[in-house]
């Protein structure tokens, strides 16, 4: 016998039974029991909005220590790397030529105020003219000017830190005659304050609007993870936004403050952030897998009171801990199929069993079924 005349003898076969059980094949077919799907109703929370960006952190001083004097350098008081305080001496250059300037013009001060004095006494017996007069009090006061200036030049040996933070490694080592200057080559060594440490980034004009809209609510909070972190674990604050968007990329330059105490933040690092983009708002959540893409929409099927799959239109946000945010389109009662969505079609009756979802996108049955 052959494969094709053994099947339709089976198919004669289950017919007969059929028939002689006094039911037609449509009706065994109406007589299979219902699927069963799991179902569970949405999770409520107050949940933010975020928006996500790539940055780099930056100093958020960055001063060139130069020396305002040349002369010989004479120590270096400083470790490559280490913290530093405002004030703290850097360098020290040879001292002795700027104390003997500064002696040569107190001795020229001197000598105009003696001739001012004698000047003095002459005027008023009209022995000098009051042009001659005035000649002797001009000297006192370039003298003096002299002085200050030499002062200055004795202080500018002592080359101190103009700020807080962390000094890089000397570029000159003791021994040597700087010249002091304002160019390239006259960078003694540079200082960087990380504490608070700047992270920039880049927003679209969309985000910006979002943000200046949302500013008063929400105080554009941020949070940051490095490469090798899982969790946002730094934060900071929104403090600047560019006064102008880039014509060629449409985005604009904006900047977080971040507390940085124990300078683990280097400038240069990069990291990943979520700015914070709405206010605290309610709304319902469901597994990613209870959501249906149907062509652009999402949907999601719910269990109807007569144990019909109903299909609803949803608006979703972004996923929070592996569940969806769904903005509209559900109920907070709604019984959204979260398991056995492949047997379940619009329409059609099912079993629904009810599970519980939890903040971590885990399900836990229950012991007893919402409908059989």
């Amino acid at each position: 016998m052959t494969v094709l005349s053994k099947s339709l003898l089976a198919a004669l076969l289950a017919a007969t039974a059929l028939t002689a059980c006094g039911k037609k094949p449509s009706e065994a077919a109406a007589a299979m029991p219902a699927p069963q799907v799991s179902v569970a109703t949405p999770l409520k929370d107050t949940i933010t909005d975020w928006d996500a960006f790539t940055g780099r952190f930056e100093a958020s001083q960055h001063v060139d220590v130069r020396a305002r004097a040349g002369g010989f350098l004479q120590s270096v008081n400083f470790s490559d790397g280490q913290a530093v305080k405002k004030g703290q001496l850097l360098f020290t250059l040879d001292p002795r030529a700027a104390q003997a300037a500064l002696a040569s013009a107190q001795a020229d001060a001197g000598l105009a105020q003696s001739a001012l004095e004698r000047g003095d006494r002459l005027i008023k017996d009209q022995a000098i003219s009051q042009a001659e007069y005035d000649k002797l009090k001009a000297a006192v006061g370039v003298a003096n000017a002299a002085v200050s200036a030499r002062r200055l030049d004795l202080e500018f040996t002592r080359v101190t830190a103009p700020t807080s933070g962390t000094v890089s490694d000397r570029k000159v080592d003791a021994g040597n005659v700087i010249a002091g200057g304002t160019s390239q080559a006259d960078i003694l060594t540079t200082i960087v304050s990380t504490n608070p440490i700047h992270f920039n980034f880049e927003a679209s004009e969309a985000q910006l609007l979002k943000y200046q809209r949302e500013a008063e609510k929400n105080g554009g909070r941020v949070e940051i993870r490095l490469q090798d972190e899982n969790d946002y674990r730094w934060t900071g604050v929104v403090d600047f936004k560019d006064n102008a968007i880039n014509d060629g990329s449409g985005s604009v330059r904006m900047r977080a403050v971040v507390a940085n105490p124990d300078g683990f933040l280097k400038p240069g690092m990069f990291g990943q952030a979520r700015v914070e983009g709405s206010a605290r708002y309610a709304a319902l959540l469901i597994p990613e897998t209870a959501v249906v893409s149907d062509g652009p929409r999402k949907i999601a099927y719910v269990v109807g009171a007569d144990g019909a799959v109903v299909v609803k239109p949803l608006e979703v946000g972004e996923v929070v801990d592996g569940l969806r945010v769904v903005k509209s389109g559900l109920a907070d009662t709604d019984q959204v199929i979260v398991n056995g969505i492949q047997r379940a079609m619009p329409g059609a009756v099912v079993q629904a069993r009810l599970t519980t979802i939890t903040r971590t996108a885990e399900l836990i049955s229950q012991p007893a079924t919402a409908r059989e």
